[in-house]
Parts: structure tokens; C-alpha cells; sequence
């Protein structure tokens, strides 16, 4: 039985948490659900290392936040997993929490895959603990966590500033990543470079105000979706629709159309 306790301010958060678990085919028990991170470390204070095999904590919480409920925990349970909830916008949080030693991030909305996988790691930690001093360790942090998030924070700034010139190193910085290393780890992920990917969302979007807003010009639609020269814009988009964007939008429309 993995004995797990949660921590999240969002009670349709951990009623989620609790219903992905009961459906895997893994024991698990929720020990304590609690909306705020003072509540959890009141019930930890009370517990030992053997009555808790994972805490998955959010970190903006009422009373005391996840960073305060996971310093008090290691002090207490140095061995403990400890897994961080996190949105988008939260990244920099995240960021954190993985200096203060924690297993794993998951991702709002929770992702089953993503859970599942944690618990295993979480069991196969725990047995090989138990089986004795010689072969005991504990689950060691997940990079790929880590890796989807950054992957998915890269796609959701790129979605959000497809409009803007496009600079490697600002979005780099804004994850918080080496630039290469971003490259390369996109790649990886997706089969697509972060310039072919951006392509996709900037020709999509100006497909969508193509046929939606017929009184704009095409060097006006070209600059909205980050193209300061309409000719390349042209090229472009003929290259990926088989049509020109003119020809698009008065209905032309060619087998390669969708992107």
C-alpha cells in the first residue's frame, strides 16, 4: 500500500488526485487531503517515516505555503518523496521547489501517466528500502518531469507570443533554461525545432484571420502574426499551403491546406 498525503488549496485538485489513484492498478490510500499546508503539517508532525510514502504538495497555499510545509517536512523526513503541483504560470516556483530536493512536478491538469508513473518510482523506492540497508535507496528525482514541463512552458509561450520577433535567448532566459540545451530538448520531444513549431502556430493563425477578417490587408495579417516583411510572409505561406495567402482567402483552397 503506498500511503500518500496531499496538499492543494483547489478542493477539485486533490478530489481528482483521489479518483486517478483509486482507478490504477497500484494500492494506494490517501492519508490526509488538505486545503492548506498547515493543516498537512500538523498531521505530518504526527506521523513516522513508515506512515507516509509520498507528499504531493501545491505551493500557493492559505497559512502556510508548499515551500514552508516542505522545509518543515525535511526536517522531520529528510528521505521522504515530495512532489510539487504546478501550473504554467507557477514555473518559477517550480524552479524552486526542485532546488529544495523534490522528486517530481505534476502538472495542472494532472496528467495519469504522470501520477502513475511517480507512484511506481515511489513503490519501487520503497521495496528496495525494505529490503534492506545494502540495496535500500529511495526514488531519485525525475528529470522527465521536468523535461515535459519545460517543453510544455516553451509551447505555451510560443502560442502566447507568436505575434512578437522571435529571440531563442529571451525565451530561454524566460524558462529559465540554457537556449542549446532548449533546442535540443524540444527536438527530442516533439520531432520539431522550436522555429518549425512557431511556423505552425504563426501560418495557423493567419489562415484564422485569412478567412475571419477579409479587411485586413496582407502585410497587415503578415505583421500580426510576427512577419515585418509581407514578400518572405508570401513565400512562406505558399511554401506550407500550396495556395498564396490572397488565393486563400478568396476560397482557392489547395489538398496541402491543413498545416
Amino acid at each position: 500500500m503506498i500511503k500518500v498525503m496531499i496538499a492543494d488549496d483547489e478542493e477539485v485538485i486533490r478530489r481528482g488526485l483521489e479518483k486517478i489513484t483509486t482507478r490504477m492498478d497500484l494500492q494506494v490510500q490517501v492519508i490526509g487531503s488538505y486545503g492548506n499546508g498547515l493543516e498537512a503539517w500538523n498531521h505530518l508532525q504526527t506521523l513516522t517515516p513508515e506512515d507516509i510514502d509520498l507528499l504531493i504538495t501545491d505551493i500557493k497555499m492559505p497559512r502556510m505555503d508548499g515551500f514552508m510545509l516542505i522545509e518543515a517536512t525535511r526536517d522531520r523526513m529528510k528521505q521522504l518523496p515530495i512532489a510539487v503541483l504546478s501550473g504554467f504560470s507557477e514555473f518559477e516556483y517550480a524552479r524552486r521547489a526542485m532546488r529544495h530536493g523534490v522528486l517530481d512536478y505534476l502538472l495542472k491538469p494532472i496528467e495519469k501517466a504522470q501520477l502513475y508513473d511517480l507512484l511506481r518510482r515511489v513503490e519501487e523506492g520503497r521495496d528496495l528500502q525494505n529490503a534492506g540497508p545494502e540495496q535500500g535507496q529511495r526514488p531519485q528525482p525525475h528529470a522527465e518531469g521536468g523535461e515535459h514541463y519545460v517543453v510544455e512552458q516553451t509551447k505555451a509561450i510560443l502560442e502566447k507570443e507568436y505575434g512578437h520577433n522571435f529571440e531563442l535567448e529571451k525565451l530561454a532566459e524566460t524558462v529559465g533554461m540554457n537556449a542549446s540545451y532548449i533546442s535540443r530538448l524540444f527536438k527530442y520531444k516533439t520531432g520539431q525545432t522550436i522555429t518549425d513549431y512557431l511556423i505552425g502556430i504563426r501560418i495557423a493563425k493567419a489562415k484564422e484571420l485569412l478567412t475571419s477578417r477579409p479587411d485586413l490587408k496582407n502585410y497587415e495579417i503578415a505583421e500580426m502574426v510576427g512577419y515585418s516583411d509581407p514578400v518572405y510572409f508570401n513565400k512562406l505561406f505558399k511554401k506550407m499551403c500550396g495556395v498564396t495567402p490572397k488565393d486563400y482567402k478568396s476560397g482557392c483552397r489547395a489538398p496541402r491546406q491543413e498545416f
